[in-house]
């Protein structure tokens, strides 16, 4: 440590490193709860993938509504508020969220698991807007990427522990559990595990709140201006709403419940001619009710993808009034966030049900557990190999590392699933993938624009393998999904946001609001499984990771032009 360099707060990094564990836990774990209440509230695939959608959808409101104060006040909010109190009211509205989820789990009211879920990821939205700038205030600045990666880390490991924890809680036992089943559950053991969720919370809040030695961390810089931006978002925001708003009102419609009558009067026929007419009248009455859902929802894709070139177009012609998103990097790299968050949560949310399909293994939803959580622990593989990156290690000790640490998080991935008593024989071969995966870092050599378009190559070419294959190879193609995503947030944040100077901190906020992905992308993937398939309805990650690689050659040209050396641009390994 140099005469100069400030050393690193620990004790306050340790206790701020607990609050990305949550985020990891909980997110990953939305993965077996989404198959889980298919099963128990019959719900169709675009239904269930809501659980996305309340979650994901909040991360969203959450950031915009901070941006709109704050460009009202002229000040950041969550700097005018410091770090820590920021932190402590996010962990607080969590815990509210927690409780919410509890009374709509003692009630059993779908809706209401929801709107809990909806409250905690606000909570979870204002840490995140807070945690990381405030890891990078806990020391030297120069080293802190490597404390943002060390969070991403736990974060990962967070998303591997959690689709355990969430799946114990929901089945009871780790031994399998027909779907049929699945609806005379007691939800007991989910109000015990919210019950401690929501009491770590607050513990996690009082820490921080209570602690001497975690700074205030108050940032009293002058939010920048960006009026035309914010009725971009706000428009875009009014046309989600508008456009998701009647797909959720079709459900109650008289259409809809005339399908459900049939329905049960399917379940209750007793000869071929009578079940075979009654299906006739529900296919008649579905498709084209499908295919108007699917028509709205790909509206609400049009309007976020619209309102983002728009203003991309509109910026380049006129900068003024526009802030950060005058940086055409910037304004492409938050699709790119949105569509990488989206295709990231979607093929593992959609995962369960793939599984349950013949060609697949014809799985339980109790059964699932051992594949979303090697999905998840995908991203850990990945971006424990990416911290490596981060520290201090001489040349030869990062190639030994870089090839080493991927086996290693994947043996933890193994270990916790053996010990939960899982069966992992099926997935020793994953380690090819891993293998892949490694040759993809060297291919990469730290440098963002080369790290996308080798992994959002791997991640092609690992879908469309998926989409034309099935069985184990399909499985594992879909599951490299992970692997390939794992490092993509630190690379596309990175470029999106470099050389755009004092419009950084906003610049960073609107990355963040495009977390909305994970709420928009997986529900129109669960639609048009219930339309075309589960299989075929992974074609989504396939133009997802295309976009990727296209961001990543347009942004080098970009930055060129604006003289900016991309082979030096350090980002953090997860979000």
């Amino acid at each position: 440590m140099t005469e100069n360099s400030k050393p690193t707060n620990y004790p306050a990094l340790y206790t701020l490193i607990v609050v990305f564990f949550f985020w990891g836990f909980i997110a990953a774990g939305n993965s077996i709860f989404i198959p889980f209440c298919k099963n128990y509230f019959h719900l169709d695939q675009f239904q269930s993938q809501l659980i996305d959608f309340a979650f994901y959808s909040a991360y969203y409101i959450g950031a915009l509504a901070l941006f709109i104060f704050s460009t009202i006040s002229g000040r950041d909010l969550v700097g005018k508020w410091g770090y820590k109190k920021s932190i402590v009211y996010g962990l607080l509205f969590s815990a509210f969220g927690a409780a919410a989820m509890i009374v709509a789990v003692e009630v059993n009211v779908y809706l209401g698991m929801l709107i809990g879920l909806f409250i905690v990821a606000l909570g979870f939205s204002l840490q995140q807007t807070a945690a990381n700038p405030f890891a990078v205030l806990l020391g030297d600045p120069k080293t802190g990427a490597s404390r943002v990666n060390l969070g991403g880390a736990v974060n990962s490991f967070g998303t591997t522990i959690g689709p355990l924890v969430i799946g114990y809680a929901l089945f009871g036992t780790f031994e399998t559990i027909s779907d049929a089943e699945i609806s005379n559950l007691p939800l007991n053991k989910v109000v015990y595990l919210y019950i401690a969720v929501g009491l770590l919370f607050i513990f996690a809040a009082a820490l921080f709140h209570f602690s001497k030695k975690v700074p205030p961390g108050i940032n009293n810089e002058p939010m920048e201006g960006a009026d035309k931006a914010k009725k971009t978002l706000v428009i875009m925001t009014l046309l989600l709403i508008a456009l998701f708003t009647p797909v959720f009102l079709s459900y109650k419609s008289e259409t809809a419940l005339h399908i459900e009558s049939l329905q049960s009067q399917l379940k209750a026929a007793t000869d071929i001619q009578t079940a075979e007419s009654l299906q006739s009248q529900i296919r008649e009455l579905m498709h084209p009710l499908e295919l108007k859902r699917m028509a709205l929802l790909f509206g609400a894709l049009i309007a976020v993808v619209g309102s983002l070139l728009f203003a991309y177009n509109r910026a380049q012609k006129s900068p003024e009034g526009w802030g950060a998103m005058k940086y055409p990097q910037l304004v492409l790299g938050m699709l790119g966030l949105f569509l990488y968050v989206g295709i990231e949560v979607a093929i593992g949310s959609n995962l369960g049900e793939l599984l349950t399909q013949d060609e697949f293994g014809n799985l339980q939803s109790s059964e699932i557990t051992p594949y979303i959580s090697m999905y998840w622990g995908g991203m850990m593989v990945g971006r424990w190999a990416g911290a490596v990156t981060a520290f201090n290690f001489s040349s030869a000790t990062k190639k030994i590392l870089t090839a080493v640490v991927p086996f290693i998080a994947f043996g933890v991935v193994l270990t916790v699933n053996t010990i939960a008593g899982f069966n992992m024989s099926h997935l020793y071969f994953f380690a090819i993938c891993v293998a892949i995966q490694v040759i993809a870092f060297f291919i990469s050599k730290e440098k963002p624009v080369t790290t996308l378009i080798a992994f959002g190559t791997l991640g092609l070419a690992a879908m469309i393998i998926g989409l034309l294959s099935s069985g184990t190879v399909a499985i594992y193609a879909f599951l490299t999904g992970g692997l390939a995503c794992s490092i993509m947030w630190g690379s596309i944040f990175a470029l999106s946001i470099v050389g755009i100077g004092k419009y950084t901190e906003q610049g960073s906020a609107f990355l963040v609001m495009m977390i909305l992905g994970g709420g928009i992308i997986p529900p129109i993937q669960g639609k048009l499984a219930d339309i075309i398939g589960i299989h075929n309805s992974y074609i989504v990650p396939v133009i997802g990771f295309a976009y990727i690689i296209l961001f990543a050659i347009l942004v080098k040209g970009f930055l060129k032009k604006q003289n900016i050396d991309i082979d030096h641009i350090e980002g953090s390994a997860g979000h």
